[in-house]
């Protein structure tokens, strides 16, 4: 293709001259102020996702779009510019960009053993916590980067909202044409959009640590700006340009879809909405996804098959890993089939924007449909942002749009030119013939050739495989030269180029015509085989190996003749019945009536017990533990995990119910999640205990005073210094509520003129525990602490009711007896750091036997799936009863935790959480055959040997796939899951230790 300087270049600079003209600016020479009218004829125009013209004109003035008609008739000083073949599309909208922005700092590494960083570092009248940077305005600082602006075009771009990726509040964006021009020229609208993340980013504080710690501050700090409209007391700009800005959309970058799940419920509790850009693997989760009718940004992601050359690799890859590598590339088109709203950018990897065009019609070819994939880059954008000039092409729009040689989606089409706001760029510039599947004919010779771009070179290749003529085109100015070889013969036509066609020179005895585009297949019927309907990937649920299998939701079931651990005063029964009608236990007895729809199980030989409670679990959760000193107000609900393997580990070691604990970083913690254990279900609130009783986590010992960090700075260091963080958050949480109540006290037109008192999340969640609205499961060790803590709430007349570990409760069990106070144990852990050396494994009975009401937890994963085994060890230790040994993680964890009124025992009118065990479920052979929730079976040891010979193969299916696909292939080792304890910052348990040990930061 040759590129000439004719009278169309002239006019075209003349647009962008006048376009980039800053009205203020100095003028140093003369000034072009003709208005152009330029009219590209004969062009397909779709003018948005729905519509299209064909033949149509359009008519373009400075930077906007004055026309648009079918008709040849133009205005008489109009500049034509012929577009015969060519499509115009509305330009791309990019809703994800930094460009012309500076980069942001780069993010410190954590240190668990260096002096904290506890207020900002940030100087001046900003939030007292630096990943707030809502003050942050991106149009303040944009400066035009034409390097970054023509990569942009060059891959359909026409407009970009930039914004700066640092901070949980972020900020607002600027929306800018990706025009070389001035920045006063550039931008579109100043600020576009607020933006918020679940990552602090450069934030050298150290709170938050914890996607939870994340919440809780973006719910205090709206919370803050609400208060702030109202006081005169302080100036915080950040706070003020949450106000200034709160109509803006607010678009949030979630980074899987549990968080695209907990930007919904935030902005549900605070009556607003969330745009949300993913992570792109909304594919896990489809169903909670649309059910939030979030309008989401999705990257156009397509990962490297893994590489597999042997069995180390094939154990190296996780069943997760593969499964999503064959999903991934299908995300956008299950995102449309189950009607989510969503924008499109390109993927955040180096070679993201580049691959870009070639993304998108991998994921056309994987079932987005057309109509879809262009909303998705125009109008949804433009929606989101409530523009109405940009998006598509309609009379008054900005004339920004591109221009290929073929429809946007067919392999080889190319952007031939990119317009932004009347401005043309050239990328492969306007082919001089037109790609297409062409026929040469000269008498009875016909040949059937593809004519297509590579860049700017015209290439040449057969139509049918079978064709063993080889091809070629050889341009020279507006004359070309077509060589046809066929074996020892060559035919060479000549012609020249006019109206992007060939006129033949040397006779005109042949034609060569234009008989379809790339994309088609002409006189070729379709084989039956083919369709237009593309197959999508089966995707488990939850996301797993263990979510191939069906549940079975029915909740009515009769167990027959089983061994009844009933838990209450009846005891054991023999030979007995159970019925559960509607996920309840409706009756219990020998030689109980079955329906003729009930199922019914048999209970011959095997013991049913209620299901196990684990009072101190972390399982199915995102992160553990937040830093701050009073972390009351993080809520381990907004971290909870629905799709966590354990869950499904657990239930098939008999768990049924979870206490979901903050971790012990700190002498009062976050508030904890009661669940029940639910496999393949959707949301986390699927998960929760409706009604249930708030627990909140406090701790004492090493944890809380930091004994492994010589360079902490964050009081409290010493046992005192806890005792005091305690008895001055109580007197504040006081203070607190005496200011509210005069506050409320005050007639309405006091009212008026008093600022209320600032609403403190972390008071209100104390204030819960001083009023017995909120109840204490505390992380104990050692008896003078123990003893602390309960002096401390009798001081402000409340109870704790938990002492949790709690290794020399056996010292003090008379006096947590006058307290009220229960006590959930380990069996036999000790020696494992110094303030347990005085644990015994007797510690149960003899807590037990003194009349506190007694627990044995796991505070492990691992270990929660054999606390049957852990209860038993106090027969060994202590000799309790069989019954007072399983009631250690069964009825007693539910009094702790104040539901024994539903679930505990086996009792008329409590939830079907029971077990079927195959032995004594004390024994080390017992094991749990059947699980059930709510009297849902969600665990079947029958079916176990079916659902792992699915995922073995299943697993070597998606390998051959991966051996079998195309393309490039990447070595691949899969992280190991998350696994929490008490002390847990990154799941990942030798990191953990190295970050413990200063080793990792």
């Amino acid at each position: 293709m040759k590129l000439k300087l004719t009278a169309w270049a002239v006019f075209a600079c003349s647009q962008i001259s006048h376009a980039s003209d800053v009205p203020t600016a100095v003028i140093n020479g003369n000034i072009d102020q003709r208005n152009t009218i330029i009219a590209l004829t004969h062009a397909t125009v779709h003018l948005n996702a729905n519509k299209t013209i064909e033949d149509a004109t359009l008519l373009l003035q400075n930077d906007r779009i004055i026309g648009i008609s079918q008709s040849d008739k133009t205005p008489n000083n109009a500049h034509i510019k012929d577009y015969t073949g060519m499509h115009i599309y509305p330009g791309f909208v990019h809703m994800d960009s930094s460009v012309g922005l500076p980069e942001p700092d780069k993010k410190p590494p954590f240190s668990w053993t260096k002096a904290e960083t506890l207020n900002s570092t940030i100087p001046g009248a900003y939030n007292s916590n630096e990943a707030i940077k809502a003050a942050y305005d991106a149009a303040k600082v944009y400066t035009t980067d034409e390097k970054t602006n023509a990569k942009l075009r060059a891959a359909g771009f026409t407009s970009a909202l930039s914004y700066r990726k640092d901070g949980i509040m972020r900020g607002t964006s600027v929306l800018t044409h990706l025009a070389d021009w001035p920045e006063e020229k550039s931008i579109i609208t100043a600020q576009a959009a607020q933006h918020y993340s679940f990552d602090k980013g450069s934030s050298k504080q150290d709170y938050p640590v914890s996607l939870m710690g994340a919440v809780a501050l973006i719910r205090q700090t709206w919370l803050d700006a609400k208060w702030y409209q109202q006081q005169n007391e302080m100036i915080d700009f950040d706070l003020a340009a949450i106000n200034k800005t709160t109509q803006l959309p607010k678009i949030i970058t979630s980074e899987n879809w549990q968080q695209s799940l907990l930007a919904d419920k935030i902005g549900n509790e605070f009556d607003t909405r969330f745009v949300v850009k993913t992570n792109a693997n909304s594919y896990q989760n489809l169903t909670a996804i649309s059910q939030t009718k979030q309008t989401l940004i999705v990257p156009l992601t397509t990962p490297d098959a893994p590489a597999i050359h042997d069995e180390l690799d094939d154990w190296n890859v996780d069943f997760n890993d593969l499964k999503s590598w064959e999903v991934a590339p299908f995300n956008a088109a299950l995102l449309e089939q189950h009607d989510v709203k969503f924008a499109l950018i390109p993927s955040s990897s180096p070679k993201g924007l580049g691959s870009f065009l070639k993304d998108l019609r991998k994921a056309h070819k994987n079932g987005l449909t057309e109509s879809s994939a262009l909303a998705a880059l125009t109008t949804v954008p433009a929606a989101i942002l409530g523009q109405t000039e940009i998006g598509s092409i309609g009379k008054g729009q900005f004339a920004s749009f591109i221009v290929t040689d073929g429809s946007l989606l067919s392999e080889k089409t190319q952007i031939a030119e990119t317009w932004v706001a009347g401005t043309a760029y050239t990328i492969n510039g306007i082919p001089d013939l037109l790609p297409g599947q062409y026929e040469l004919s000269k008498g009875e010779k016909t040949y059937q050739f593809e004519l297509n771009y590579e860049g700017s070179k015209m290439k040449l290749s057969a139509t049918d495989e079978a064709d063993e003529n080889k091809y070629k085109i050889s341009p020279a100015g507006n004359f070309v030269n077509i060589t046809v070889e066929h074996g020892e013969q060559k035919d060479t036509y000549f012609a020249v180029i006019k109206d992007r066609q060939l006129m033949p020179l040397d006779d005109n005895d042949w034609q060569m015509n234009k008989v379809a585009d790339l994309s088609d297949k002409p006189n070729e019927e379709k084989k039956e085989s083919e369709t237009d309907e593309v197959a999508l990937p089966t995707i488990p649920k939850p996301f797993s190996a263990y979510g191939l299998q069906n549940i079975d939701r029915n909740d009515t079931v009769m167990i027959k003749n089983a061994t009844v651990w009933t838990n209450e005063d009846d005891g054991i029964l023999e030979n007995t019945d159970v019925w559960v009608q509607n996920g309840r236990i409706k009756k219990v007895g020998k030689d109980l009536s079955v329906g003729n729809n009930d199922k019914t199980i048999d209970g011959t030989g095997l013991h049913l017990t209620s299901g196990i409670i684990d009072e101190h679990a972390h399982i199915a959760l995102l992160s553990v533990n937040d830093v701050a000193v009073n972390s009351s107000m993080v809520r381990m609900q907004d971290v909870v995990n629905p799709h966590d393997v354990n869950i499904y580990r657990n239930l098939a070691g008999g768990v049924t119910a979870a206490q979901l604990l903050h971790g012990s970083a700190n002498p009062i913690g976050g508030q904890s999640a009661l669940v029940k254990l639910k496999w393949g279900v959707d949301r986390p609130e699927d998960l929760l205990i409706d009604g249930a009783d708030g627990f909140i986590k406090f701790a004492l010992g090493e944890n809380v005073k930091r004994s492994r960090s010589t360079q902490s700075i964050r009081y409290p260091l010493t046992r005192m210094g806890v005792e005091q963080v305690y008895r001055d958050t109580f007197t504040q949480a006081k203070a607190y509520e005496k200011a509210w109540s005069d506050y409320n006290k005050l007639s309405s037109s006091a009212k008026k003129k008093t600022t209320a008192p600032r609403k403190d999340l972390v008071m209100d969640a104390t204030l819960e525990v001083l009023n017995q609205q909120r109840f204490v499961s505390c992380h104990s060790y050692v008896q003078s602490e123990i003893n602390m803590l309960m002096h401390v709430a009798e001081d402000f007349n409340f109870n704790i009711n938990t002492f949790t570990h709690i290794l020399e409760g056996y010292k003090v069990a008379d006096k947590m007896k006058q307290h009220g106070v229960g006590g959930s144990t380990f069996a036999d852990w000790w020696a494992y750091k110094w303030e347990v050396n005085y644990a015994i494994p007797y510690n149960a009975s003899l807590m037990n036997n003194a009349g506190v009401v007694t627990a044995i937890n796991s505070d492990s994963g691992e270990m929660s799936r054999r606390l049957n085994q852990e209860a038993a060890k106090s027969i060994k230790y202590g000799g309790l009863s069989e019954q007072d040994a399983w009631k250690l993680v069964t009825l007693n964890p539910a009094k702790l935790l104040h539901l024994d009124d539903q679930m505990g025992s086996i009792k008329v009118g409590k939830d079907a959480d029971l077990v079927l065990w195959s032995d004594n479920p004390l024994s080390i052979y017992a094991k749990a055959e059947k699980t059930m929730v709510d009297g849902v079976v969600y665990f079947d040891r029958a079916k176990q040997a079916q659902i792992e010979s699915q995922i073995a193969e299943e697993k070597q299916r998606l390998i051959a796939l991966s051996k079998k696909s195309g393309g490039k292939k990447a070595p691949f080792k899969s992280m190991p899951a998350k696994s929490f304890e008490c002390e847990s910052m990154t799941g990942y348990h030798e990191i953990d230790q190295l970050i413990f040990s200063g080793a990792l930061q």
